[in-house]
């Protein structure tokens, strides 16, 4: 097919929300390590890497040949029966794993890893209520989506939403809710939780969730000492703190693993998805014996621990260790993000940069003064890159800020390219050379 009879397929036979990120859809044919290649035979560098899922590039050789060798050997058996894979698999991760999470079970994705770590913390705590952040993001099920503090994803749910979840401030400093600046602020949006429990809750919660750096957000990164004070309160209160690392995971955020260890707190369940498989489709949920050991009863999922997901996940990690990438991540990103700061210098709509390792986000406003979001010029820098041949991704409530994550193993020269093509975007969407 061409690409616009895929075009018009497109929207005669799916939903009308699929393939809408730029003016024309993407077709996309091929990929190859750090490129993508569409119908037409354009080459693209991905910085976007299917939102934080090729983690270690497209096809990589190594995950490729564990996926064709599996797919020859066992494709399928639900979580009825053992397999190796799987428990190989969980026993790499509890080794992996901060303090004492070590108890793991499979799904497909974030938003299943996340509505099990829910079921967990409720079953662990003899609890119901949830603590959440606005701005976060937690899946497309209807509690993962009222877990969500984004009201652009929340028009799905008809308004409310689930019970029992309660929103907390942000810790977004660059739009901090109390007016306040980091650190004189005391960390009012930590501390701000007790009197949210206090106020909202029945006195005792189950669960805060929240993302180490929130993806969906627009990459928000909360201070050093955050997850602390509020994980703190939180398990005053009787709740659970659970980590959801289906973005932040995988040495994404530079140097560790981990994004909840760039914080110095330990979860009591952690969760994860995308990167892990590196395009297969996995989720993750894990917590500590204490907490998983509550969860009685019979729990199916039908394609969870599948063979050859699970085949995948330990190909990239073997690949993530052998290549160097949790390294990798924090000494490109960091080469990254110097590059980021100097285009801001040169485009003043660029309000704030910000992010940890190859996590970088560019949050772009009509005036810095002002802030005042602007989502029409982060739509024109999308296309912008498109025309360069460089894809990066948007997030932010308004739509206005760019998210900027390539694979762990892209080089420095890698980096050089795309920032002289985001310069080149930039210049386009603002007029401004």
């Amino acid at each position: 097919m061409t690409s616009d009879e895929v075009i018009k397929k497109q929207k005669q036979y799916l939903l009308p929300s699929v393939g809408t990120y730029y003016e024309r859809p993407l077709v996309l044919a091929s990929g190859e390590g750090r490129y993508l290649y569409d119908l037409d035979g354009n080459r693209y560098l991905d910085f976007f890497v299917g939102i934080l899922t090729v983690g270690v590039g497209h096809c990589h050789p190594k995950v490729t040949a564990a996926v064709q060798q599996q797919q020859a050997t066992l494709v399928h058996t639900s979580t009825l029966y053992a397999t190796e894979r799987q428990v190989e698999l969980a026993e790499r991760l509890a080794n992996l794993a901060p303090g004492d999470v070590s108890k793991s079970f499979f799904s497909n994705s974030g938003t299943e890893a996340n509505e099990t770590a829910i079921m967990l913390a409720q079953a662990a705590t003899g609890l119901d209520e949830v603590v959440a952040l606005r701005y976060g993001y937690s899946g497309r099920s209807q509690l993962a989506l009222s877990l969500t503090g984004n009201g652009a994803y929340r028009r799905g749910l008809g308004g409310a939403g689930l019970g029992g979840v309660h929103h907390a401030p942000a810790p977004y400093c660059y739009r901090c809710p109390f007016h306040l600046t980091y650190p004189s602020c005391d960390l009012a949006c930590a501390r701000d939780v007790e009197e949210l429990i206090q106020t909202t809750t029945g006195g005792r919660v189950a669960a805060f969730i929240a993302e180490p750096i929130m993806g969906v957000g627009g990459f928000i990164t909360p201070p050093k000492e955050y997850f602390q004070v509020v994980v703190d309160i939180v398990r005053k209160y009787g709740g659970v703190y659970i980590a959801d690392e289906v973005q932040t995971a995988w040495g994404r955020t530079g140097g560790r693993w981990w994004g909840v260890q760039q914080y110095g707190v330990q979860p009591d369940i952690m969760t994860s998805a995308k990167s892990l498989g590196n395009g297969q489709p996995i989720g993750w949920t894990a917590a500590t014996p204490k907490v998983a050991d509550a969860f009685t009863g019979p729990q199916i999922a039908t394609f969870g621990g599948n063979p050859v997901s699970c085949a995948a996940a330990l190909a990239t990690l073997q690949v993530i260790e052998d290549e160097g990438l949790l390294e990798n991540a924090a000494l490109v990103g960091a080469h990254l993000r110097a590059g980021l700061e100097d285009l801001q210098r040169r485009f003043p709509e660029m309000g704030d940069v910000r992010g940890m390792g190859l996590m970088q986000a560019v949050e772009l406003v009509r005036d810095p003064r002002s802030k005042e979001p602007a989502p029409e010029l982060a739509a024109a820098v999308l296309e912008a890159s498109r025309r360069e041949g460089l894809l990066i991704g948007k997030g932010g409530l308004h739509g206005h800020v760019l998210r900027i994550a390539p694979a762990l193993n892209i080089g420095r020269g890698d980096v050089d390219d795309a920032l002289r093509m985001m310069g080149r975007a930039l210049a386009a969407a603002t007029g401004r050379s």
